[in-house]
């Protein structure tokens, strides 16, 4: 009788202790998307910066399930204290990314309004969890190209695009809001 007392309790120390490590990782987690998704709403952080940011937090979630996988659906203490370091640091990046200097800026003309709406989408999905952190980084990674070529366009002619590179731009916002929606919908 004592024996199956003491391995109930062992046995619900080790699902508590499970359910404690895999609650404080998905938490922090979350919470450091929330904190990205805040910052591509508000424009404090650029596409480039924010698929940055995704991009690293898909590798630290890819080498969590790697060592998850490895060990029986846990971490070790030293995978802990490493995955932990990790988020530290991609905290302190997302600090410094939406406390620096580069700000997204839209403009205030249709190609800017639309790049803004698609900012928002994407926030709205990695805020509600739709949008995986790989998903994000791609997504981003495709803005961040369309908003230098319209950069670079606007440069080289007197900071106006011509008819021709707003038809240009438009077919891949179009193509872009469809990434976006997929993503959110997959």
């Amino acid at each position: 009788m004592k024996s199956l007392i003491l391995s109930t309790v062992a046995a619900s120390i080790l699902a508590a202790g499970a359910m404690a490590q895999t609650t404080e990782a998905g938490l922090r987690r979350e919470n450091q998307q929330d904190r990205v998704a805040q910052g591509v709403k508000s424009g404090q952080l650029t596409a480039g910066e924010t698929a940055r940011l995704e991009n690293r937090e898909a590798a630290i979630n890819h080498e969590v399930r790697a060592d998850r996988s490895l060990n029986g659906g846990k971490l070790t203490g030293q995978e802990k204290r490493i995955v932990n370091g990790q988020q530290n640091r991609m905290s302190k990046q997302i600090y410094q990314d939406k406390h620096n200097a580069a700000t997204a800026h839209y403009g205030n003309n249709r190609v800017g309004s639309r790049r803004e709406n698609q900012q928002d989408r994407i926030a709205n999905g990695i805020a509600s969890g739709r949008m995986t952190a790989g998903q994000a980084a791609r997504t981003e990674k495709g803005e961040s190209a369309t908003n230098q070529e319209v950069r670079t366009d606007r440069s080289l002619n007197g900071g106006r695009l011509t008819p021709g590179e707003r038809t240009h731009v438009n077919g891949q916002q179009n193509r872009m809001s469809n990434k976006i929606y997929t993503a959110k919908h997959s």
